[in-house]
């Protein structure tokens, strides 16, 4: 598949931008007109750089408001037209994209639109120019594809073509299988956006909200499928317009976007593969268009990936800090048991079970304690790699010896390290015996397993960490939900297995600004989110154990310092659930949160936080599946007040 994508995706310049596309390794690029108009470089200039860069020059874009209006507004377009034509010989470039009418347009006419577009195409192909033709959502007369497209087939003309858009179809939630009858030479360009489900006018939607493939909610590749089923073979180019995007990082944002395209093009793949019955039982009845012999006879070569099952489990979780005593207390009082320090490394090992967490003191001096790295237990966890890897996750180096373990590494947008690990179906891990003889078999102690983690997110890179743990980790993302908090929402977006032994929760949250002499700004530690600025949210490893009840009962004889949860919160949980008091009594003298829903019941509690990270316990009971999500606020507010508390004393 030919990928590319329209600079007005990225922030920067436009040789900024056109040298990041060519590094995340796209194929070519749509030049949106602002950016050239902007541009120091002649389009002479752009020509030789592109050329410079492996980049083609895919698409001139946009032209609007062209028809559906009087003969003098024409007579203007045809002369603006004509100069854009020439522009279009100076770059190199042989297709422009031209929209239906949003602004101008006075007469609702097929007929007098299918001979204006005529005149446009007669005016392109004097200058060797193909026109594009697409349907904007919120165009005035014209605004779906069937549409558009039936005037270029009413024009007839070798010169103008059609644009298939993906958000101005599926926004509209247009059918997308009529695509499959448009003769493939008609389909001159196709233009692919996600966007999450939002209920809003779809003209800000579409300008503020787009964003790539596999972080939206829009079936892509049902629709990339209906255009490989057609014969497509051109340019598959991403089209997003969105604000974070457009203030991020150039490159970042760029691998981000090659990433999607890659993993859209092994969906689309995949749906090819799963409807294969559905077109040979069209092609049976004489009323397909496409090959019916299988995917890969058509002209639109899509490439799959390394297949690897989702992982079976959390391997370890682990936490950096240079001051490790309030980490090894906290553990301890929650009842973990210290098994060791690694022979080569500074790295202590502490476990419950087959809850198993690592502290790792080889942190920059005056850190503060942040979850650094993650462990999945997965099949083969080389083919796992290979898989992120061509999916343009960063290796992970790891120092190793002699007998010890070889870890897969790749790191997520949010810098956190992930380790593909060696699953086993006991749950144990091989490489405890670094820590120490007769490690590799549960602790006789208390049994736990990490129930799921809870990452904050840089705000510039939430989407793409939605992305990358669909893509390279087969997490499933869930619908996102938002959470009160006294410095504003939090976004929470659940990624998990289908069988719910991988449980990632992302966070977006609020930030504030950090106080003078902090860090500097741009400086970004462990813990940190860029700019300068300190997470207002903390993260933290939750652990699943089989009677919290009993398990808050040893961590209070052990001094454990709980998240102290106020009264009145307890009071509302009577009146929702009619409890029975002594139970209620018991949850609020060890201060311990609760919830139910038809399907079981959820019981919790918090530490205190440590540098930016904490911990909690949690039970649950029948098929509960959620997080206390009703608890979510009393625990931002109860923290919020501890954080300031702390700040007015320092």
């Amino acid at each position: 598949m030919r990928t590319g994508i329209a600079t007005v995706c990225l922030s920067g310049t436009l040789k900024e931008k056109m040298q990041a596309c060519a590094i995340a390794g796209f194929d070519g690029i749509e030049i949106f007109e602002q950016d050239l108009v902007t541009s120091p470089l002649s389009p002479e200039d752009v020509r030789k750089m592109a050329a410079d860069l492996g980049l083609g020059l895919d698409l001139y874009q946009p032209f609007r408001d062209f028809d559906s209006v009087s003969e003098d507004i024409l007579q203007e377009n045809l002369r603006r037209a004509d100069a854009k034509f020439k522009l279009m010989s100076r770059l190199g470039m042989d297709t422009i994209l031209v929209c239906t009418n949003v602004g101008t347009a006075t007469i609702d006419d097929d007929d007098l639109r299918a001979e204006q577009l005529s005149r446009l195409a007669e005016l392109a192909g004097d200058h060797g120019v193909k026109v594009a033709y697409e349907a904007l959502a919120w165009g005035k007369y014209v605004n779906d594809y069937e549409h558009a497209h039936r005037l270029v087939d009413t024009v007839d003309h070798p010169n103008l073509g059609t644009c298939l858009d993906s958000f101005h179809i599926l926004s509209r939630d247009w059918d997308t299988a009529p695509i499959e009858a448009i003769k493939p030479e008609k389909i001159f360009f196709v233009q692919v956006a996600d966007a999450p489900k939002l209920s809003m006018d779809v003209l800000s939607w579409s300008r503020h909200y787009r964003v790539f493939p596999g972080e939206g909610q829009f079936e892509l590749a049902k629709f990339m499928g209906h255009v490989a089923r057609a014969g497509y073979s051109g340019p598959v180019s991403l089209e997003v317009f969105n604000d974070v995007f457009r203030q991020s990082d150039v490159e970042r944002t760029a691998v981000d976007a090659m990433r999607s395209l890659i993993w859209l093009e092994e969906q689309s793949a995949k749906w090819l593969d799963a409807n294969a019955a559905s077109l040979a039982a069209g092609a049976a009845s004489g009323d397909s268009p496409a090959n019916a012999a299988g995917r890969r006879r058509y002209p639109m070569e899509l490439a799959t990936l390394p297949k690897v099952a989702e992982p079976a489990g959390f391997n370890f979780a682990e936490v950096k800090t240079d001051e490790p005593a309030q980490l090894e207390t906290l553990l301890g009082q929650l009842g973990f048991e210290f098994d060791g320090r690694h022979r080569t490394k500074d790295v202590q090992l502490w476990s419950m079970g087959q809850a198993r967490v690592i502290i790792n003191e080889q942190a920059p001096s005056h850190s503060e304690p942040a979850i650094a790295a993650l462990g999945f237990d997965v099949d083969s966890p080389v083919i796992a790699s290979a898989r992120a890897q061509q999916l343009k996750a960063p290796v992970v180096p790891r120092k190793v010896q002699a007998d010890e373990e070889v870890f897969q590494g790749i790191a997520a947008p949010d810098s956190t390290e992930i380790f593909l690990c060696q699953g086993s179906p006991d749950g144990t891990a091989a490489w405890t015996h670094e820590f120490g003889e007769g490690l590799e078999h549960p602790s006789a102690g208390a049994q736990a397993v990490i129930d799921h983690v809870n990452l904050a997110q840089p705000w510039q890179h939430f989407d793409e960490a939605v992305l990358f743990y669909t893509s390279a980790l087969a997490l499933e993302p869930q619908p996102f939900a938002e959470v009160a908090s006294p410095s504003g929402l939090v976004r929470s977006q659940v990624m998990v297995t289908s069988d719910r032994a991988v449980r990632l929760v992302l966070n977006l949250a609020p930030v504030l600004q950090q106080e003078p002499g902090q860090q500097e700004p741009g400086q970004q530690g462990p813990g940190q989110q860029g700019n300068g600025a300190r997470k207002s949210y903390q993260e933290h490893i939750a652990f699943a154990v089989d009677d919290l009840v009993a398990t808050a009962r040893a961590a209070q004889a052990r001094g454990l310092d709980f998240l102290q949860i106020p009264a009145n919160y307890y009071e509302d949980l009577d009146a929702r659930f009619a409890l029975d008091p002594a139970f209620l009594a018991t949850l609020k003298e060890l201060n311990l949160l609760y919830d139910r829903d038809a399907n079981g019941e959820f019981l919790h509690f918090y530490t205190a936080t440590v540098g930016n990270v904490f911990f909690e316990m949690v039970e649950r009971r029948g098929n509960y599946d959620g997080y206390g999500a009703p608890n979510a606020p009393v625990r931002h507010a109860v923290q919020y007040d501890s954080v300031h508390a702390h700040n007015l004393h320092r």
